[in-house]
């Protein structure tokens, strides 16, 4: 290695990066004895004097957003040996292309923290005039305390390589050039929020929405192809982030989000708002993650991404081909309605007339939903009635105990009411419930799919208090009674991973 390529302030650099713009060496202050990470421009680039002046002005108007939240702070601009360099703070904590490599896709509320922090940087540069034109999670540097710091403000159009009509770098990261960019317009704060949402959706995803098998196949599918569906990638997530993908990733940049502020909120309003319809969604923690818990290991990771709590049947999502067999699905709803008022009068409360009423008991309701099924080599979609508990309401989930089940309930109650507790966070309060009401249930079996809930949500709830262990054996008989369920098979792998 050319040890004199860097000032002889910057002592015993070491290479940590290359890249198409350059090499990126972590070295050592002498004057200031703090670590440093620089960057020196390619010296193919270096050779151009109005590239090596262009990167030199954008670097030093750079430097005027170091003191914004979550921007990689710029300590110098220089030249040396005719070849430009920036010096930088130091993060150690990687990028977030390095995560995606090693961990895939990530949960929604670790996701939503990172695109806040990176979003807080660009709203706040294009407050100041400043356009990046090259984000990208290769870009978004993390500390040692797992937050983001956004890089290279500016770099990519000091190379002339913000838009496809350059080759050379930008090839690289077409997956997040904007259409504007592809189409060799120059890019603009709506440029930089598109390809924030792209980033999103990988984060999300684990995928970039547009992957091809070439750059230029990708970069043409910016501005060709439509928005895939987040819940087609990841069955996790909820449909009800599409449309705020569709609008983030429109080809016409008048279309998108003002902010990337707006852009987060609109994630964050979807994602509650599909958790407040159905049983089928990842649970979002409610408080920002810290620095501790942003250090996930391998057991928190098992519980993290363990399959939500489960209703009798999967949601119905559109797109599904409906069957022509409507007097069967008729027989079949009706069927639903009957068992739905069984359950109702055989679970509520059977005190005489005069006895009085406890206002605070939540009452059942009931729940419709679509479902297909095969019957007879055929698919039929029918429509299930099944009663079941509201969630608590925010009032009651700050002031009332979690007290003990009535042990005269029975154990399609305790399930509901356990489940209840399970909606609203609270696994501890939900933990007695489920646990009498998998003994009551025990040994029904498939005729009374009641057993099997009892044992998934007592299994999940487990899970969620990190008794891993204790977990499994529910798992696997919830899995023995539904074996056409997948929640239960890929909790217990969850499981058994987290158990060690």
């Amino acid at each position: 290695m050319n040890t004199d390529i860097l000032p002889p302030r910057y002592r015993g650099a070491q290479p940590i990066g290359r890249g198409g713009m350059g090499d990126i060496y972590r070295a050592t202050d002498s004057t200031l004895g703090r670590a440093v990470a620089v960057k020196v421009l390619a010296e193919r680039y270096a050779e151009d004097d109005a590239v090596r002046s262009r990167f030199t002005r954008e670097a030093l108007a750079a430097a005027r957003l170091s003191g914004e939240p979550n921007t990689v702070t710029i300590f110098d601009v220089g030249e040396h040996q005719g070849r430009p360099f920036i010096v930088m703070e130091y993060l150690g904590g990687g990028s977030l292309d390095d995560v995606l490599r090693k961990e895939g896709a990530q949960a929604p509320e670790r996701a939503f923290h990172w695109l806040e922090q990176s979003g807080r940087a660009l709203d706040a540069a294009h407050r100041a005039g400043v356009v990046h034109r090259d984000v990208k999670p290769g870009n978004l540097m993390l500390d040692r305390n797992g937050d983001v710091h956004v890089a290279d403000f500016g770099i990519a159009s000091a190379a002339g390589m913000d838009s496809l009509t350059m080759t050379g770098t930008v090839l690289g990261t077409a997956g997040y050039l904007s259409p504007e960019q592809a189409q060799g317009d120059r890019a603009t704060p709506a440029s930089d929020r598109y390809a924030l949402a792209v980033v999103a959706f990988e984060l999300l995803t684990g995928k970039r929405p547009f992957a091809a098998e070439s750059p230029t196949a990708e970069a043409s599918a910016h501005v060709h192809a439509d928005v895939p569906s987040v819940c087609d990638q990841r069955w996790e997530l909820p449909c009800e982030l599409d449309p705020v993908f569709a609008k983030a990733l429109a080809k016409d940049p008048d279309e998108r989000y003002d902010s990337c502020a707006e852009f987060v909120a609109a994630l964050r309003g979807a994602l509650a708002e599909a958790a407040g319809s159905t049983r089928e969604l990842p649970l979002v923690g409610r408080a920002a993650p810290t620095a501790a818990t942003r250090r996930l290991d391998r057991r928190d990771e098992a519980v993290r991404t363990a399959p939500p709590p489960y209703a009798p049947y999967p949601p119905h999502r559109a797109g599904r081909r409906r069957s022509a067999w409507p007097a069967l699905v008729a027989l079949l709803a009706l069927g639903a309605i009957g068992g739905a008022l069984a359950a109702y009068f055989l679970t509520r409360d059977d005190g005489s007339s005069t006895a009085k009423p406890q206002a605070a008991a939540p009452q059942p309701s009931v729940v419709t939903q679509t479902v297909q099924r095969t019957i007879a080599g055929q698919n039929v979609t029918t429509t299930v009635i099944s009663t079941a508990l509201p969630p608590p309401s925010t009032a009651a989930r700050a002031t009332t105990p979690a007290a003990p089940p009535p042990s005269g309930a029975s154990g399609h109650s305790l399930n509901d009411q356990g489940y209840a507790r399970m909606r609203s966070g609270d696994y501890g309060g939900a933990l007695p419930a489920l646990q009498q009401a998998v003994q009551k249930l025990r040994g029904v079996g498939p005729s009374d799919p009641y057993e099997a809930y009892a044992n998934y949500n007592l299994g999940y709830t487990l899970l969620q208090l990190n008794r891993c262990a204790d977990a499994i054996p529910y798992l696997q008989r919830a899995e023995q009674l539904e074996p056409q369920r997948s929640e239960p098979g890929r909790a217990l792998a969850r499981a058994r991973v987290c158990a060690g």
